[in-house]
């Protein structure tokens, strides 16, 4: 009887022991798929700030949870479902897939580009003066979001595509709630940083209202750098997916070019050539990204302008 109750809870400890595995194995896995998606979220956490900009100080935050809970619908109800299936049946398609919203993050980076080069202030202007009501600033919100969202959860399922369906899915929903608490945590603390340090400069500590009055006057240049990052990582990471992605469908030649040069370089600059190998690589993914996201803004122009040109009144 002694034996049996050593031999059962010998067994209950392997169990545990597996089960320990498991689930390190699946933090692991999650931590690889977020870091992969990274370029992706420093663009969602600085397009977010701009959907409460203009607006009462007490309804940031309830907007940005209204936000945040649409992003976790969107990715737990309706991408992660819809993605485990592709990937239990249809794997053959999450590459193209990938590419496309590859191209999507190369055209909005390059838009971007455009639009500051163009000097559009005017416009956007214009569009702040009619703040439109909480509700249409949600669901545009939400909406955009679930394009990013889309993109993070399948560059996330492409690094764990090798685990069990049921590993997948917990793998994904750890990344779901992990990047959307992330992400509007964030966004949280930027839309209300200029608040807390107004507070602060108003103290009669003379260091702290020095801090407070930095706060305040660093939040627009850490806005306007966010931007600018994000923008970089948009052409960077859908650069990067349209570079693999040529070559996982059997488009070599692009890809090859970029690797040599990234060995040459690694080579090359010694005990820096990790780095500069990686610099390499980004640089040449970017700039993939801006030549064809540069191409489809040019195509949406002349698809606009036709538009517009055929519903003109005639004289």
């Amino acid at each position: 009887m002694a034996g049996g109750l050593v031999a059962l809870l010998d067994d209950v400890a392997v169990l545990a022991r597996a089960a320990a595995a498991s689930i390190d194995d699946i933090g692991a896995a999650a931590g690889r798929a977020s870091v992969k998606a990274a370029g992706v979220v420093v663009d969602d956490t600085a397009v977010t700030p701009q959907y409460v900009h203009g607006l009462n100080a007490d309804r940031e935050l309830p907007i940005i949870r209204r936000i945040a809970l649409g992003s976790l619908r969107n990715k737990l109800l309706i991408i992660l479902p819809a993605i485990l299936l592709l990937s239990e049946f249809l794997p053959w398609l999450l590459t193209p897939i990938l590419m496309l919203g590859g191209a999507y993050l190369c055209y909005e980076g390059a838009e971007k580009i455009w639009h500051r080069v163009k000097h559009h202030e005017d416009t956007h202007a214009a569009v702040e003066e009619a703040l439109p009501d909480e509700k249409t600033i949600v669901t545009g919100a939400v909406r955009t979001d679930f394009i990013l969202s889309a993109e993070i959860m399948v560059i996330s399922l492409n690094e764990v595509v090798d685990q069990g369906f049921w590993s997948r899915a917990v793998i994904l929903a750890i990344v779901a709630v992990g990047i959307t608490v992330l992400v509007y945590g964030v966004v949280g603390l930027i839309v209300k940083m200029d608040d807390v340090g107004l507070h602060l400069s108003q103290r009669s500590n003379g260091g702290i209202a020095t801090l407070g009055r930095g706060l305040v006057k660093g939040m627009p240049k850490l806005l306007t750098a966010l931007t600018v990052i994000g923008t970089a990582a948009m052409l960077w990471v859908g650069g990067h997916i349209l570079l693999v992605g040529t070559d996982d469908l059997g488009w070599h030649g692009l890809y090859d070019v970029v690797h040599h040069l990234e060995e040459a370089a690694h080579d090359a600059t010694g005990a820096l050539g990790g780095v500069v190998g990686w610099l390499v690589n980004t640089f040449a993914s970017a700039l993939l990204g801006l030549v064809v996201g540069a191409l489809i803004v040019a195509v949406m122009t002349v698809v606009h302008r036709r538009g517009a040109g055929k519903g003109a009144p005639a004289h």
